[in-house]
């Protein structure tokens, strides 16, 4: 059925069909085609008349319309300023009749059907506009029919424990009568929340796989446009749909586009925001238990969700995706692996160790790389060459850049910077151990070193956090000792390492300015920021810190000095050091950690 702005949308097409209709049926009407007739000369025509062969003439300003004696038609045009025609023509016994000319009636009119037409033409256009602009079609509210959707439980790895969460949410839909029976109400509203590239969205995909049930998606961002009201109407669109196809799963991603603290905004135009989460909220309290329908959302920042979205009744159950451990990470690249061509000495159970923090985005990227360049180097399989090669991708943002010029001696400071990074890595307790470190440019860096705990970590203490922070500290150590200063090439870690050391102060209680006390950011609607006093304290234990981690790290590769000129030459002439050989050169007796 055709909603109301494309009936009349067609009522305005047949109207002008039909004025084009009756325009041309008016014109054949008036005009009725008529033989053309002869075009004769002036000089011929008096040829024709004195000859006693014209019968009658029609003459209308200079131009002359008659019929000659046999029948036949013609015209012509006269002179300027023929003197005595009418009696000329009266001597040689010609019909007279004259016309003044005159302009047809529809020439008057002809402004104003333009006119008309026009008018409506950008009536017509402009409801187009204001349709598309405002979003009446339901083109953004993306369908999958049962059945449709072909993604399963099965295709997803790694998050067990949200799995079981959702299973239940399944099984109401497959069958709601088992739980009508107890008593039990199923979460009327499923929360995913987590990093970017865990799963949340796929995971939506699954329970509607699982649950052949009809599945709408839609955005948060989708919601929200320039016009006040337009969100709100998407919104009781979308659940109105929701409910024909009951029972059925809702899912919005990226809610907080559109579910954000209310009372925060500075200006009027986020009015429709809140209208629009206004209407959200409505929609989701007037859910009756037997309606069926379930509302999924994902977000990667639960924390600046409206309180009101998150009460029980709405959404009743947040499940939270994180990053998978070492057997989800396992699990999750034997998924990707699928169709893929592997080296038989390829163990993806190496590649999990050696992947932690990687989410599964991360992971399918990686075999793809890798695939990619067993491709470009002319193997049949993946090999573990392949996959360093990819880890390295990832993680420093892009493709090795070998043929760039560097001269000797920045190609010395930057095997001294990561060297420096290398060395404190490899004797500071609580720091991850080294995995590789490379002084290859990738993408902006000019070299990189790669640590990963052996172990996944949910916690950190303030031992490993301090010694992380003696590691983004250590290549700008190693070069004012080795070089004499620093460069700008310290500028990424000292980014990480300011950000580290202020949460560490205002967010970890791990400091004495503020104390146990947790600073709220800048962008958390509704909380006051923290006063100028204890801002002012913090950026000065945050230096304190700083400069304090400066010194240890110092006096670290001072006494180590040896150690890191021998690491930061064999960085030199060799490019990439494996974590193993950079333990040879660092601690070459097995030597305890310092």
């Amino acid at each position: 059925m055709l909603d109301k702005n494309s009936q009349t949308r067609l009522w305005i097409t047949r109207a002008l069909q039909v004025l084009l209709a009756l325009s041309l049926l008016q014109m054949m009407f008036f005009y009725p085609v008529k033989p053309k007739p002869n075009e004769l000369s002036y000089t011929a025509f008096t040829e024709a008349y004195e000859a006693g062969k014209v019968a009658e003439v029609v003459i209308t300003d200079r131009e002359v319309q008659g019929t000659l004696t046999d029948g036949e038609t013609f015209v012509t045009t006269l002179p300027e300023n023929v003197p005595d025609l009418a009696d000329r023509l009266a001597d040689a016994g010609v019909e007279q009749r004259y016309k003044v000319a005159r302009q047809p009636w529809w020439l008057g009119l002809l402004p104003m059907a333009l006119w008309l037409a026009v008018m409506v033409g950008l009536v017509w256009w402009a409801q187009r506009r204001q349709t598309a602009a405002m979003g009446f079609n339901r083109s953004t509210v993306r369908s999958l029919a049962p059945g449709e959707s072909k993604v399963t439980f099965a295709d997803v790895a790694g998050i067990d424990e949200v799995k079981q969460d959702l299973e239940e949410v399944v099984d109401y839909l497959r069958n709601p009568a088992k739980y009508k029976a107890i008593g039990a109400r199923v979460p009327r509203g499923v929360l995913l929340y987590g990093p970017p590239g865990t799963g949340k969205t796929l995971m939506a995909r699954a329970v509607a796989g699982e649950a052949g049930v009809p599945f709408f998606a839609m955005s948060g961002s989708s919601f929200v446009e320039l016009f006040v009201g337009m969100g709100a109407s998407r919104v009781r669109d979308l659940f109105a749909q929701a409910r024909k196809n009951a029972p059925c799963i809702v899912f919005i991603d990226e809610i907080d586009a559109v579910g954000g603290k209310r009372g925060g905004a500075a200006f009027g135009g986020h009015d429709e925001r809140e209208q629009t989460l206004n209407q959200l909220l409505t929609e989701m309290d007037g859910f009756g238990t037997d309606e069926g329908v379930i509302v999924m959302a994902a977000t990667n920042r639960p924390d600046v969700l409206d309180p009101a979205l998150l009460r029980p009744g709405r959404f009743d159950r947040q499940v939270p995706v994180g990053p998978p451990d070492v057997e989800g990470r396992k699990q999750i690249l034997a998924i990707h692996a699928q169709g893929k061509s592997l080296d038989p000495s390829l163990s993806l159970e190496a590649v999990a160790k050696r992947t932690a923090g990687f989410t599964g985005a991360d992971l399918a990227n990686l075999l793809n790389e890798a695939a990619i360049l067993a491709v470009r180097r002319g193997r049949q399989q993946i090999t573990m060459s392949e996959i360093d090669e990819a880890i390295d991708r990832v993680v420093a943002g892009g493709p090795a850049r070998k043929g760039r010029v560097i001269r000797p001696e920045e190609k010395r400071r930057v095997a001294v910077h990561e060297a420096g990074h290398a060395v404190v890595a490899t004797l500071t307790p609580g720091a991850d151990p080294v995995q590789k470190v490379t002084i290859v440019p990738r993408g902006r860096a000019g070299g990189f070193t790669l640590t990963m705990p052996e172990e996944d970590h949910m916690l950190y203490t303030r031992t490993e956090l301090e010694a992380r922070l003696q590691v983004l500290l250590g290549g700008l150590c190693a070069e004012e000792i080795a070089m004499g200063e620093r460069s700008t090439g310290a500028q990424d870690d000292l980014k990480k390492a300011t950000e580290l050391a202020r949460e560490m102060v205002s967010r970890f209680g791990m400091g004495k300015s503020v104390g146990l006390m947790s600073v709220p950011d800048s962008d958390w609607p509704g909380v006051p920021p923290v006063s100028q006093e204890s801002a002012a304290a913090i950026e000065r234990e945050v230096q304190e810190l700083l400069a304090e981690t400066h010194r240890k790290v110092t006096d670290l590769l001072k006494a180590h000095q040896e150690r890191l000129v021998a690491l930061a030459g064999a960085l030199a002439d060799r490019e990439t050091l494996e974590g193993d050989e950079v333990r040879e050169i660092v601690c070459p007796s097995a030597e305890a950690l310092a």
